[in-house]
């Protein structure tokens, strides 16, 4: 595990260090876990960007509704 090394506002870091003792979890795990949390977030927010993006694309429309028209062929043909 690599160390890294940063500077925060007093405020934070005091907020930091009482939310670590109330969690009885070490200030570096908090961190971590809430630096973990939110590049999930911006994962996701990249995922939406992208999907909004797509629903704008005539391209990528007619290949979703062809192979959704695909996939319903298809289960009425399993259901016969």
């Amino acid at each position: 595990m690599a160390t890294y090394t940063s500077t925060l506002p007093d405020d934070l870091l005091r907020r930091l260090a009482d939310y670590a003792k109330k969690l009885s979890l070490p200030k570096n795990k908090l961190v971590e876990n809430a630096l973990n949390l939110y590049l999930d977030h911006l994962k996701r927010a990249e995922y939406v960007k992208s999907y909004k993006q797509a629903a704008q694309d005539d391209d990528i429309l007619m290949v979703a509704e062809e192979e959704m028209d695909n996939y319903l062929k298809q289960i009425e043909d399993e259901a016969r």
